[in-house]
């Protein structure tokens, strides 16, 4: 589990006990995870940058809506985290 940070050419951030216990409680670890390295870290870098502690908070609902959400990074769409949505068939009527 987890993306490959060895080609990662930016500094790689800790991820802070309050973003872990937000991703754990909302069970979105997974999705987390299956994000690539780079998304990884700049999510945690990015939340962990702000200064105030409600723009922390502001920034980790935005991580965990587009986590639960799917296809969207950063605002930007993202197909290759898109969750593949199947309807149930109609049946056929006679």
């Amino acid at each position: 589990m987890g993306g490959d940070f060895s080609k990662l050419k930016r500094p790689r951030y800790p991820m802070p006990g309050f973003v872990k216990q937000a991703l754990d409680e909302s069970g979105l670890m997974e999705a987390y995870r299956k994000r690539p390295a780079y998304q990884q870290n700049d999510y945690v870098g990015w939340i962990n940058r702000a200064k105030r502690r409600e723009t922390k908070e502001k920034r980790l609902r935005q991580m965990l809506e587009e986590l639960e959400r799917g296809g969207v990074y950063m605002k930007m769409k993202h197909p290759a985290s898109a969750y593949r949505v199947f309807e149930p068939r109609q049946q056929r009527r006679r």
